[in-house]
């Protein structure tokens, strides 16, 4: 998982459109090292869609815009994966599609393996 992935998912998490986002990063006035400037507008889009790499000494900024801790640009926790996993449904469809390909020894094992990320989801979100 890329930090790129991880921050267009804040993003639609936070209900934040792509030019918000832009808009608060160039608020803060990040400064590139090499250049001394600050990323423009259509520069940050840029990152944001992948045209471009994410400059190391923007997180601290990205993190702000985003609200979150830097670390959480980093980590991929269970309760992420199960709600990136879902929101790709183009490749959940698929794989259902292919499904009665599959001999039952197959099924059998993936639904094991689903039932164990399921446990394993279910008692991370348990309230202590």
């Amino acid at each position: 998982m890329e930090v790129l992935e991880k921050i267009n998912y804040i993003l639609n998490e936070k209900d934040m459109s792509k030019k918000e986002f832009a808009n608060k990063l160039v608020a803060l006035e990040p400064k590139i090292k090499l250049t001394g400037e600050t990323p423009s507008f259509h520069t940050i889009l840029g990152y944001l869609y992948g045209k471009r790499e994410i400059k190391i000494e923007l997180i601290p900024y990205i993190a702000e815009a985003l609200g979150v801790e830097e670390q959480e640009l980093f980590t991929f926790d269970l309760e992420y994966s199960a709600d990136y996993n879902y929101k790709q449904s183009k490749e959940v469809r698929e794989i259902v599609h292919l499904l009665p390909y599959a001999p039952q020894s197959v099924i059998m094992h993936i639904k094991e393996q689903l039932q164990k990320y399921k446990k394993l989801y279910d008692e991370s979100i348990k309230p202590f």
